[in-house]
């Protein structure tokens, strides 16, 4: 029987007198890929906020691994096992690839800020350490022959990798994705789709994203939720959801969710 990694229950989000997220209770299982879909200005992004600790939610309850994080700092956040993404990538454009993702692995790192300045030993061997995790871990993301490049060098499809390298440094178990496939053409979005099945079997990890293009969020994920101006439209597996005369109306049938970013 699978096990809850992450569930809110009824949480809320309003700023001022606008609600972007209304009462939206979700569950994702341990080892699952579920979507959170919904047209622009759905309150997609403000869940993640929310999950993340960049939002308390005004009303309702968030539960990781059976503990309520609600109001948490993102960093005590990050430190119990939740990374995400974001739509625009955010890389230090002045560091190497290596360097972006050893950047991340430093919240995992068993040294103090005082051992690095003295250079004792400790901080050397911790070093060393996430060198080594953090090579081996571009090897299985295959980044480890761009390593020493500029972050910011590499086409897009490998920067979009890079990020979720970063977050995979951290080493979560859950997942955050927040528009993966933007400006993929439908190539990069197929090698996409295999890149978080693997990535998601290898590290063991739990995935949620938010995703506009149908043919990504329909191949890979087994529970699909949709929101519309913040309320819960539909949940259900891909078949339900493209079924769902509801979601066709409002979602579906109404744009063309393949232009947009």
């Amino acid at each position: 029987m699978s096990t809850a990694t992450l569930k809110t229950d009824s949480i809320t989000m309003e700023f001022g007198g606008l609600r972007a997220v209304s009462e939206l209770s979700l569950e994702v299982n341990q080892g699952s890929i579920v979507g959170l879909i919904g047209p622009n200005g759905a309150g997609k992004t403000t869940v993640f906020n929310m999950i993340t600790g960049v939002y308390t939610p005004t009303a309702g309850r968030i539960c990781f691994q059976g503990k309520d994080i609600t109001g948490m700092k993102a960093d005590k956040i990050t430190a119990r096992g939740i990374a995400r993404t974001f739509q625009n990538i955010r890389l230090f454009q002045s560091m190497s690839v290596l360097e972006n993702v050893m950047i991340s692995k430093h919240v995992r790192m068993k040294a103090n800020l005082l051992e690095a300045v003295l250079g004792l030993p400790r901080y050397t061997r911790a070093n060393q350490q996430n060198y080594d995790e953090c090579m081996d871990l571009l090897k299985k993301v295959q980044l480890d022959d761009v390593c020493y490049e500029a972050a910011t060098s590499l086409p897009y499809g490998k920067q979009r990798r890079l990020e979720i390298a970063r977050a995979l440094a951290t080493t979560p178990s859950l997942l955050l994705l927040d528009e993966p496939a933007a400006g993929m053409n439908p190539a990069e979005s197929l090698e996409l789709m295999d890149f978080i099945a693997r990535i998601r079997d290898e590290f063991d990890i739990t995935v949620l994203m938010i995703e506009h293009h149908m043919e990504v969020v329909m191949g890979i994920c087994e529970k699909i939720y949709v929101l519309d101006y913040g309320e819960t439209l539909a949940q259900g597996n891909p078949a339900e959801i493209q079924n769902d005369p509801k979601v066709i109306e409002a979602y579906l049938g109404a744009v063309d969710v393949d232009a947009e970013n």
